[in-house]
C-alpha cells in the first residue's frame, strides 16, 4: 500500500475560520513604558545633605546628581534655558572621560519641564538604561554618559 503525498490542507478539516491567520504589528510607533526608579529608594541612598539640598532646588530649575559611581557625590545645577554636558572644559557639566564625546548631550528646558538631547555622541545616551536621543526628564530618572550615572531631580517639591 503506498501513500501519495498529500497537498496542503489536505487530509484535515479546519474550523471556520482560518487558525494560521496572523497580523503584523507595528511597534515602531509606541513608546516604551518608563523603567523609572522607585523614587523613596532613591531618597534612601543619598545623605541627609544630598535631600535638603534637593529638597531646596528653586521652582523651575533642576538638578543631577551623581549618586553611585565615578564622581560620586557630584551635583550639577540647571536653572538655564540649554545646560551643556561633555568632555569639552568648556561644557557647563564637564565629565572627564574617554567614554563621554566632547559635546555629548544637552539638557533644554521646555515650558516647565526639561529635557535630555544625545547630540549624536559615539557612546550614546541612556535614560534608565534605555538608549535616548531626546526625552522628557522625570524626577528620579538615571541619565547615563559614559561611565557617568546621574539622578534628575527638578524644584517641584520633590520631598
Amino acid at each position: 500500500m503506498s501513500s501519495s503525498p498529500k497537498t496542503p490542507g489536505e487530509g484535515h478539516t479546519e474550523p471556520a475560520g482560518n487558525p494560521d491567520l496572523t497580523s503584523t504589528i507595528h511597534l515602531s510607533s509606541l513608546r516604551s513604558v518608563r523603567n523609572q526608579r522607585n523614587i523613596e529608594e532613591i531618597f534612601r541612598t543619598m545623605s541627609a545633605e544630598e535631600r535638603e539640598i534637593v529638597a531646596q532646588l528653586p521652582k523651575n530649575s533642576a538638578m543631577l546628581l551623581v549618586l553611585a559611581g565615578a564622581n560620586k557625590g557630584a551635583r550639577f545645577l540647571i536653572n538655564g534655558n540649554s545646560t551643556s554636558i561633555g568632555r569639552d572644559p568648556q561644557s557647563e557639566i564637564f565629565l572627564d572621560d574617554v567614554t563621554v564625546s566632547r559635546k555629548h548631550a544637552e539638557v533644554l528646558r521646555d515650558g516647565d519641564n526639561y529635557v535630555i538631547v544625545d547630540l549624536g555622541s559615539l557612546n550614546g545616551t541612556y535614560l534608565n538604561s534605555q538608549p535616548s536621543n531626546r526625552e522628557r526628564l522625570v524626577v528620579g530618572d538615571e541619565v547615563q554618559i559614559g561611565k557617568y550615572r546621574l539622578t534628575y531631580f527638578s524644584g517641584k517639591g520633590n520631598s
